[in-house]
């Protein structure tokens, strides 16, 4: 390593990929506004955005001598020399450089990802790749729901973007209340199940988590989500409020869970007693707590030192809740399904995961929301901060033309080759 401005290390693309592959804990952190991080950046980059730093840097990386790699150039603006200030004043210890930036990166022959979570997307793409997800056509759906066939249409979405707009008698199901919430939903072992989301990766993986879970019906992702719908000429609802009932059946739920907990043993997670998590805590150790329950759920009661993380945006959204590759991450639920399937697909994500058995329902004792603390620095740290940029998806809102949507599906095809050059990513598929 050779030294720099402020005196920050520089960590070459060869070093960086060393600690990749040598899974050692390192958060390679973006600092551009969203919107340029989505335009190009590798695939373990994190988006921690200069103007949400303060705010977000605690929270996201909770370790202060965690090892972290900065870059981030906009308009010939260097703008590691302050996200590193605003670091040192937060406390964190083991800052670095990314050497020659993101263009050294890339002259290096560093594989670069375009969009915005796409260690879950290209992931979404390989399960699709090598397991042969079944799926069915925009076309083929709708001439199911207009017969009113035996079909049931279940939203892998956030329960506000179902709102938005959503395929017609579609319910609202999040990734991971699917295998729980799914025999009450289609009792009948001969209804056919469709799994969807706007695009393609929360509908591969909450159709994949339903075979993997050996349910009895047949199941198929809708092909390219509310996309693939729209660019087929097909309406749309919206503000729909169709939700899965939230009382289950003793025998469902005891089924659920013995398939799901099966699942997660193939996937290699490992299972802890709540009693035992301090136990996870170790030097240069970082170890994410997340309560993977709906959002409503955890504002109700919560588990101390657990964070809200709905198990399907997690998987969906993994490189924004856990920035520092290589850290370890407990997951915890009320019902034993909904933390070991999530944990079952970050497992084969090549993260070190762990699913808390057996949590009593006393054990979420805490109410309402805890916040991480913003901490106060100078303020002439905070100085001319850049606007907000955020990056508009393809896939959200009712306005997105036919070519950006196509052009979006374009992009994920070509996601399972990247992952081949790229060659850091110790994705597996069970």
């Amino acid at each position: 390593m050779t030294q720099t401005r402020m005196s920050l290390p520089t960590v070459s693309f060869a070093e960086l990929k060393a600690r990749f592959l040598e899974r050692e804990e390192t958060a390679l952190l973006d600092v551009r506004e969203e919107h340029p991080f989505a335009q190009a950046h590798p695939l373990w980059a994190a988006n921690l955005p200069l103007s949400r730093l303060v705010a977000d840097a605690w929270r996201r990386i909770p370790r202060r001598d965690t090892f972290i790699v900065l870059y981030g150039e906009v308009e010939g603006e260097d703008l590691v020399p302050r996200a590193a200030a605003q670091l040192v004043a937060l406390g964190y210890t083991n800052l670095h450089r990314l050497d020659g930036g993101l263009e050294g990166w890339r002259a290096a022959g560093g594989e670069l990802f375009r969009d915005v979570n796409v260690p879950s997307k290209a992931f979404g793409e390989l399960v699709e790749h090598e397991r042969h997800t079944p799926s069915l056509s925009a076309q083929e759906v709708k001439a199911l729901v207009d017969a009113k066939a035996n079909v049931v249409v279940l939203d892998a979405r956030r329960f506000d973007e179902y709102q938005t707009m959503s395929i017609p008698s579609a319910t609202s199901v999040p990734g991971a209340e699917l295998v729980l919430r799914v025999r009450a939903l289609a009792p009948d072992p001969s209804t056919q199940v469709i799994v969807n989301c706007a695009g393609r990766t929360r509908s591969i993986i909450g159709t994949q988590s339903l075979v993997n879970a050996g349910i009895p019906n047949k199941v198929a992702a809708l092909r390219n989500g509310t996309i693939g719908w729209k660019l087929a000429g097909q309406a749309l609802d919206h503000g729909a409020h169709r939700r899965a009932p939230r009382n289950l059946a003793a025998a469902d739920r005891a089924q659920a869970q013995a398939s799901a907990q099966d699942v997660a043993r193939r996937a290699a997670v490992r299972f802890i007693r709540l009693d035992q998590v301090p136990s996870l805590q170790a030097p240069q150790r970082t170890v994410y707590r997340f309560d993977v329950r709906a959002p409503e759920e955890f504002e109700a009661g919560q588990l101390p030192g657990f964070a809200s993380a709905p198990g399907g945006q997690l998987v969906q959204e993994t490189d924004h809740h856990v920035p520092v590759r290589g850290a370890r991450i407990v997951l915890a639920d009320d019902d034993g399904v909904r933390a070991a399937m999530s944990a079952s697909w970050l497992a084969q994500m090549g993260w070190e995961v762990y699913a808390v058995t057996d949590v009593e329902a006393s054990a979420f004792s805490e109410s309402g929301r805890t916040e991480t603390p913003v901490p106060a620095i100078d303020p002439a740290l905070l100085d001319d901060l850049p606007s907000p940029e955020r990056y508009r998806r393809p896939y959200e809102g009712t306005d997105a033309s036919p070519e950006a949507m196509q052009a979006y599906l374009d992009w994920e095809f070509g996601l399972v080759a990247q992952l081949g050059r790229d060659a850091t990513h110790h994705f597996r598929v069970i």
